[in-house]
């Protein structure tokens, strides 16, 4: 999770409320707002508490994909074997998105995150002892499934108990949980494995998921607004059923698991080229290379205003260009282009996902939970699908084949927005007289 993909749009429910009557309305603009206002003691625990829970969820979430060079040493394994590790993990998360995001209807939100962080760094602390690369693959997997309940319900959370004028703060507060997660987990394990091994490092991050998760538990503040819905597969199966017939959801989803193919494998497999000759970068130097996500956070956060001067289309046709771009630079056999390289691919995947994300949300008129949920779930399975694929490639043709992939799946991107111009060009009335 990356980030962008959540966003305040994404916790209502299924169906909209009825509308309030007329003396209820009255009587509501007369109580107080009981939910929590910036500044307040419960706005800065949950702000707090929320952060590191998105610290924790993406620490763990790619806390073997820096390290992929030293577990294939260690199992002898290549690059595509290994590279599952990542991929079991984004997986996992992917396929228990959805059933996660209905099981905190009726359980509620904080009791689903809670139970989510247990299970996902109880597993965490059993990693670093894992005998085989299938054991590893299995934990990675079980790993990614329980952390599929953070993004499902920490939105909703924050809809339910935060002032609508301070939600979108609270969510990028939580965004930048999950960006600082992400990336600090990366250079983290970078470096003490360069000095102890993949095992210590692994461990490592487990125990900092520990204390996050305690922290957590101990800091969000419980819930006052939170209504319990029933369990209803048939309505749930309906909702989804209406968000994948529609032709635009479907293409923004098609369009964020292609980004996410080409960000999956360059990220999985850069540690194998950068560790390699010409470069022949120690462990922990290859670690900090993920500081590049920095970019991603300065690229979605102007993505709006590209689409205020591009339109969407236009966005998509810069991000794919500039992806593509980063993707053809990095091919030179230097060290200063590939990085120029990263920083490309890292802006143009980042201000795709932004575009795609918050576009879901805008179309999705009943369902959002779901439409959303969707979403992160076809990004994940672009995560896992690039991993494994980009490191197949890779192990076949070298960058070269990672690259070619990453383009094709650009490609992808620029032949989807196409389609979606022409169907909005029939969609417009022909003008008469």
């Amino acid at each position: 999770m990356s980030p962008a993909s959540t966003g305040a749009s994404t916790t209502q429910g299924a169906a909209a409320p009825p509308a309030p009557s007329a003396s209820a309305a009255s009587s509501s603009l007369s109580s107080p707002d009981t939910r929590l206002a910036p500044g307040s003691p419960g706005y800065r625990r949950m702000s707090f508490a929320l952060f590191l829970a998105g610290v924790a969820t993406f620490a763990l979430l790619y806390s073997t994909q820096a390290l992929l060079p030293l577990i294939s040493g260690e199992f002898g394994v290549a690059a595509s074997d290994a590279s599952w590790t990542v991929a079991a993990a984004t997986g996992g998360l992917a396929l228990f998105v959805l059933p996660m995001s209905a099981l905190s209807e009726r359980f509620g939100r904080r009791t689903v995150m809670t139970a989510s962080l247990v299970v996902a760094v109880s597993v965490g602390l059993l990693v670093p002892f894992a005998p085989s690369i299938g054991t590893l693959v299995a934990l990675r997997a079980v790993q990614g499934a329980a952390l599929a309940g953070l993004p499902a319900s920490a939105t909703a959370y924050l809809a339910e108990e935060v002032r609508p004028k301070a939600l979108v703060t609270a969510i990028g507060l939580f965004v930048a949980g999950n960006s600082v997660g992400g990336m600090s987990g990366r250079i983290i394990t970078g470096w003490v494995a360069q000095e102890w091994g993949w095992r210590v490092a692994v461990g490592v991050i487990g125990a900092l998921a520990v204390g996050c998760a305690v922290a957590f538990r101990l800091l969000l503040p419980a819930p006052t607004h939170f209504t319990a819905g029933s369990l209803r597969p048939r309505v749930l199966l309906g909702t989804v059923r209406d968000h994948l017939s529609n032709p635009l959801l479907r293409r923004l989803y098609a369009i964020g698991a292609l980004f996410m193919t080409v960000f999956g494998g360059v990220y999985t497999v850069i540690g194998y080229r950068l560790s390699a000759q010409p470069f022949g970068l120690a462990q922990g130097v290859v670690g900090s290379v993920f500081l590049v996500y920095l970019v991603g956070t300065v690229s979605a956060s102007t993505a709006g205003r590209l689409v205020e001067r591009l339109g969407r289309r236009g966005t998509f046709y810069l991000a794919g260009g500039t992806t593509a771009a980063g993707l053809l630079l990095s091919l030179v056999d230097s060290l200063v282009p590939v990085l120029l390289g990263l920083v490309l691919i890292t802006a143009g995947f980042f201000a795709g996902h932004a575009v795609a994300s918050s576009a879901v949300s805008r179309t999705a008129t009943r369902g959002r939970a779901q439409a959303s949920a969707l979403y992160q779930s076809s990004y994940y399975i672009g995560s896992s699908t690039g991993s494994t694929v980009g490191a197949v490639a890779f192990h076949s043709g070298g960058w070269g084949g990672t690259v070619c992939v990453g383009l094709l799946a650009v490609l992808g991107v620029g032949a989807i927005t196409l389609a979606g111009s022409r169907a909005a060009s029939r969609a417009q009335p022909v003008p008469t007289g």
